[in-house]
């Protein structure tokens, strides 16, 4: 198991957290994401290591940008905890 975190730039509110995870999610061997709205932090867990361009593509896909170095973590180790805040601004337009 490989767990990585990346950052993801343009999220606003819960909707965007949904967006990113379920299209992270839909990737070939990822077993869970996590993303944390306040810090644009998200934690990836997969079966091997994935191709940046892979998650690149669905973070872009969501309509978001992915930015930052990549930091692989043990299995062991922290990670990202946390989520949306469950706030949203979609009623304004404001999501992707």
């Amino acid at each position: 198991m490989t767990v990585t975190t990346y950052q993801v730039e343009g999220m606003t509110c819960g909707h965007c957290v949904s967006s990113v995870t379920e299209e992270v999610g839909g990737l070939a061997g990822v077993s869970g994401v996590e993303v944390d709205l306040a810090s644009g932090a998200m934690t990836v867990t997969s079966a091997a290591p994935l191709e940046r361009a892979a998650v690149e593509a669905a973070v872009n896909e969501a309509g978001y940008e992915l930015a930052g170095k990549v930091e692989l973590l043990p299995l062991a180790g922290g990670g990202v905890n946390g989520g949306a805040d469950g706030g949203s601004c979609c009623g304004s337009g404001g999501c992707h």
